[in-house]
């Protein structure tokens, strides 16, 4: 049976200090800069940063009058205005009956800001979650990609990328890969371990149909991941790959369902 990835790491609702300053930026200004921030599990999978309203510009939020009962308590609901530039329903400010720790903090929505940063460091999607690692390692094993039999991809000099929560992910050479297989396509997404991606491409099957945006490369990852730099990798879910000569099973993860 192919192994089951669940996301997952920290239980619901669990709070604890971030040990970083954290910055987010709107219009050309720093709406927030602070070294109190909150990790706040929303969710098991990862955290949500939560700000002290303190050391936020409160120039900046709108008070939109509605107040939300939510899961952390009652949370009385903001916009932000920087000049010509407003984000309604971007922001949830706490009150008393918050869980512990939370009164008087808020809950900023991702994408009402320009760039969030920890420390110099910009940061995607979401805040790197502390209990999550990610090692990117260099290998002489051979791996061979394959799609409806036909090979698109074989190497013997593959960057290992091991994920907490998924399955390792083979980085090729693209020297290694058959371009001849794969067809460019406009979709970018981001990673908050990773960074933005520069490609993707759908892969094409035997029959000479495109399977869509089955494989990606980055050509500036962040720090952690630059032995990954422009090489290429596969959704383990959707082709098939070949680990010193042992087929490996398609894992199952949230990515396809």
């Amino acid at each position: 049976m192919p192994r089951d990835f669940p996301p997952m790491i920290a239980a619901v609702d669990l709070i604890e200090p971030a040990p970083r300053r954290v910055r987010a930026t709107l219009g050309g200004r720093t709406v927030f800069d602070t070294t109190r921030a909150l990790y706040v599990w929303e969710w098991a999978n990862y955290p949500q940063y939560y700000i002290p309203l303190a050391d936020i510009a409160v120039e900046l939020l709108v008070d939109e009058d509605h107040e939300q009962k939510r899961q952390q308590g009652t949370a009385r609901q903001h916009g932000i205005k920087v000049g010509e530039v407003e984000k309604p329903r971007a922001a949830r400010v706490f009150g008393p009956d918050a869980l512990a720790g939370l009164d008087g903090y808020v809950r900023f929505e991702w994408t009402a800001f320009d760039a969030w940063y920890e420390e110099d460091e910009r940061i995607y999607v979401h805040p790197r979650n502390p209990y999550v690692r990610v090692d990117a390692l260099r290998s002489t094993r051979r791996v061979r990609v394959e799609l409806d039999g036909v090979v698109v991809a074989e190497s013997d000099s593959p960057v290992m990328v091991f994920e907490t929560g998924l399955p390792t992910r083979y980085y090729l050479n693209r020297t290694d890969v058959d371009f001849s297989r794969l067809v460019p396509t406009e979709t970018v997404t981001e990673c908050p371990y990773k960074g933005t991606t520069s490609q993707y491409w759908s892969v094409l099957g035997a029959d000479g149909v495109a399977h869509p945006d089955l494989a990606w490369s980055y050509e500036f990852p962040t720090r952690q991941l630059l032995p990954i730099t422009g090489m290429i990798a596969f959704y383990n879910e959707k082709v098939d790959h070949v680990l010193d000569g042992v087929p490996l099973e398609r894992p199952v993860t949230h990515f396809f369902k």
